[in-house]
């Protein structure tokens, strides 16, 4: 027995605890998952057909804008103007595999910039669109 009776033990708090309600939770809860875990492994047999396709060795161009603080443009290290810069970009989306664009962008570039830059490209239709980043 964890208590007594005594009149003097009466008004202390019972300092022991109570571990069987866990201990029968937690058998009843292996139970379950014994009985439950064959049941997960079962699969549907299914004859699959097969089907052959050639591997696509095409790799796309990735081209590199980078903006500088000012707002300049730079296509692949070449010094570009804004008007150039849409031509490019829907050259870049025609190309198929359709070209990767990938921007650096400078930590002074103007939002605005990057913005209008990612709404041509959305306007030319190019999908694939990403950010270099410093990973410092």
């Amino acid at each position: 027995m964890i208590g007594s009776f005594d009149d003097n033990n009466a008004s202390r708090p019972m300092s022991e605890i109570n571990v069987t309600p866990l201990v029968d939770v937690m058998l009843v809860l292996l139970v379950v998952f014994i009985v439950t875990a064959p049941l997960l492994t079962h699969a549907v047999k299914l004859d699959l057909p097969s089907a052959r396709t050639e591997v696509n060795h095409e790799t796309p161009e990735t081209v590199t804008l980078a903006i500088d603080g000012g707002g300049s443009f730079f296509w692949n290290n070449q010094p570009l103007d804004r008007a150039a810069l849409s031509q490019r970009i829907r050259a870049a989306a025609l190309q198929q595999p359709q070209a990767i664009l990938h921007i650096r962008a400078d930590r002074d570039t103007r939002y605005q910039v990057l913005a209008d830059v990612m709404a041509e490209a959305k306007r030319a239709q190019l999908t694939r669109v990403g950010f270099v980043t410093d990973p410092n």
